[in-house]
């Protein structure tokens, strides 16, 4: 399912925000939930092994905004949506009640008024579809250094690494979610035009990710699955939400 959530600030004026802003959109998901479904996800998830996967991705905050670098800061003048997207309906209509009887929300100190809530899902039925992000993808593999310590390589589309986590990734958030198997075959992902890169810093770490339009391709239930609980890592972290590109 894709929620898409329009709001704006409750007194006519501006949403200032941080520029790297993907913890305080997450917030206010978690505190729009139901008690027991945001517990269940904060402290729980879907499993995998060792795994635990959120099942939910959500956009970039869209509308007319400026950047002032110098102060790091974001603001939105007007309007403004954010599309929230996950294959759990408990999750989907607990976040879209919790919006819609709440007199207001926080995004940061500013409250907002929801206007409107739109939902629609993208069927796959194909085992090809056109996506474009709506937020950066995040594929990496944490490895060792010869002294022992850790580090993070992030990777890119195109690398071979890229497409066999990105898979590897979606074939245990089936599994988890669905508690079966994943269908047999490859899923593959082409970008169409040079992907951009993004550097986000999430809580003090800093994050890279590629946005653009891609091609996907492999069984139909592992597609349903990207296109709704978000490609790559990091979903609930606000990376590698897309959708289905007309």
């Amino acid at each position: 399912m894709r929620e898409q959530i329009y709001f704006e600030p409750e007194n006519g004026g501006p949403l200032t925000l941080p520029i790297h802003y993907n913890h305080i959109v997450q917030a206010m998901i978690y505190n729009s939930l139901d008690d027991d479904i945001a517990h269940f996800l904060h402290e729980k998830g879907f499993i995998h092994g060792k795994r635990t996967f959120k099942m939910f991705a959500f956009s970039r905050l869209m509308g007319n905004y400026s950047i002032n670098k110098k102060a790091g800061a974001i603001t939105f003048n007007g309007p403004v949506s954010l599309v929230v997207t996950s294959p759990y309906s408990n999750f989907c209509n607990s976040l879209a009640n919790g919006l819609l009887l709440k007199p207001n929300i926080r995004l940061g100190t500013t409250k907002m008024q929801v206007t409107d809530i739109t939902l629609e899902k993208d069927l796959i039925d194909d085992e090809k579809t056109k996506i474009r992000t709506l937020s950066p993808i995040v594929v990496y593999s944490t490895l060792l250094r010869p002294d022992g310590r850790k580090y993070t390589c992030y990777f890119e589309p195109g690398e071979n690494d890229f497409n066999e986590i990105m898979q590897n990734n979606l074939r245990k958030k089936y599994k988890a979610f669905h508690e079966v198997e994943p269908p047999a075959g490859n899923v593959s992902i082409t970008s169409l035009r040079q992907p951009r890169l993004s550097i986000i810093n999430y809580k003090n770490t800093v994050i890279k990710g590629y946005s653009g339009t891609f091609t996907l391709s492999g069984p139909a239930p592992l597609l349903q699955i990207a296109v709704e609980s978000g490609l790559g890592s990091k979903n609930s972290q606000g990376f590698g939400c897309v959708r289905v590109a007309k």
